[in-house]
């Protein structure tokens, strides 16, 4: 494998993957009048080989419940749709935001080995797979449940790790994030901003993402490209991450620049991911080049960004085994974080494990999910009610709202700092010796603080 491809190449591959797009619509257009959608794109990016107007049928949709689908969105084109909460449970998987947040922790090895890391350009090697490794989690084509106001997500028991997220806004969503272990923290404020395309949406992670690495206090800044899904109605659903990551170490003025390859014609390009980890004087130093869905490797360079002579390109992170035919797509490690054996115990009632059209959902009743989900909606519209009448505002428990603002390449984002206390409620419950056995699977959903809406 040769050396990733130069930035000033970046503008001759777009332009290429236009003039292949455009051609590509072009293609389609018969099939999509066919449709009588115009401009729909079908095409199955790890295939080519299927008749498009088959193609075109597949998909988790049967055709009444496509067309409805359409009929019912198609109003939105344009818009943001985040915050939305008349989507389908067919659409959904077992899982919220809050859990799929944790799923940047399974390869959390990767940043214990950048912490013990001496050589500063390496450390930017192993931070930088550890941010791409969950990208292969994060092709899963269903939708995570929308957190309601005040949830939170718990997670012990991988890896030396505590990992405690909460909703804390609901309009508009965002999210809050802790974890730490003996080798770093990891603190993130998250707030999806989306725009409807038809029969795609793009996701823009208005976010701040920071990592802290103990040993020497250095501290790492993440910002991840935007992701489109794509094929959401007509075709079959594929989900890519065109654009540049982009990783710095906030004490030293190191970074690592990364590129998402967008997906071409036939799939050309999917996947593939190559960069450079740069000095502080923005000299390469080290290649790094691989797929976000298999592995990462990395070799030193010269200041053209060439391999040094007697250096070979060495493997730093591969993906782990999955389960097979799985259905909602979950890896190995997904099941864990929605199993109660990776819960602490005595758990907090606010948690994503306990939201019952989440557990219906992971059962298989469709039906059970959707009622659960219009109850739980309605209860939030009950407590935002109450809580407007007493003219109080949204406090969260373990994250506070700080004056910083900060800049991202979509738009301002305020700042939540974790507060600490929830260290401090899970010592007092951990070194309590007077507390009764509790099963967290028998705790009722309560992420309340206005009003007992758990009686009603």
């Amino acid at each position: 494998m040769g050396s990733p491809k130069k930035n000033e190449n970046k503008g001759f591959f777009a332009a290429m993957t236009s003039g292949i797009s455009m051609f590509s619509s072009a293609m389609h257009r018969s099939v999509n009048g066919l449709l009588g959608y115009e401009g729909v794109e079908v095409i199955n990016p790890d295939g080519g080989k299927e008749d498009a107007e088959e193609e075109a049928q597949r998909g988790r949709w049967k055709p009444e419940e496509r067309d409805g689908y359409w009929k019912m969105m198609h109003k939105y084109i344009g818009s943001d749709v985040t915050s939305m909460v008349t989507l389908p449970v067919i659409i959904f998987e077992p899982m919220t935001m809050l859990q799929k947040m944790a799923e940047l922790m399974e390869y959390s090895y990767l940043l214990d080995q950048a912490d013990e890391c001496e050589d500063p350009y390496m450390r930017l090697v192993y931070a930088s797979s550890w941010a791409i490794s969950v990208y292969f989690a994060y092709q899963r084509t269903w939708k995570p449940f929308n957190p309601i106001l005040g949830e939170t997500y718990e997670m012990a028991n991988h890896g030396g790790i505590t990992f405690l997220a909460e909703q804390v806004s609901h309009h508009p969503p965002m999210s809050a994030g802790h974890a730490e272990n003996e080798h770093f923290t990891y603190d993130v404020t998250s707030k999806l901003k989306t725009k409807f395309l038809g029969n795609s949406v793009d996701v823009y992670p208005v976010g701040r993402t920071r990592v802290t690495l103990k040993r020497d206090g250095v501290v790492i800044d993440l910002v991840p490209p935007p992701t489109k899904v794509n094929n959401l109605i007509f075709g079959r659903t594929w989900i890519d991450s065109p654009g540049e990551m982009i990783m710095t170490n906030l004490t030293t003025g190191d970074k690592v620049v990364l590129y998402f390859q967008p997906c071409g014609w036939f799939g050309a390009g999917r996947y593939e991911v190559d960069g450079y980890v740069y000095n502080s004087a923005e000299e390469p130093k080290i290649l790094m080049t691989g797929k976000w869905n298999e592995s990462m490797s990395y070799q030193p360079c010269d200041s053209e960004g060439e391999p040094l002579p007697g250096t070979e390109l060495k493997e730093v992170w591969h993906v782990a085994d999955v389960p097979k035919n799985d259905k909602f797509q979950y890896t190995y490690f997904a099941h864990k974080i929605n199993s109660f054996d990776t819960a602490p115990k005595k758990l907090l009632a606010s948690d994503s494990r306990l939201r019952p059209d989440r557990y219906a959902l992971e059962m298989g009743d469709l039906s059970k999910s959707g009622a659960e989900k219009s109850s739980l909606e309605d209860k939030q519209r009950t407590e935002k009610k109450i809580r407007e009448a007493k003219e109080h505002k949204f406090t969260p428990r373990w994250f506070d709202l700080t004056e910083e603002v900060t800049s991202t390449p979509w738009g301002d984002l305020e700042i939540y700092q974790y507060n600490g206390k929830y260290t401090e409620h899970r010592a007092a419950i951990d070194n309590s010796g007077s507390i009764d056995h509790v099963d967290n699977k028998e705790i009722e959903f309560n992420p309340w603080q206005y009003g007992n809406l758990s009686t009603e």
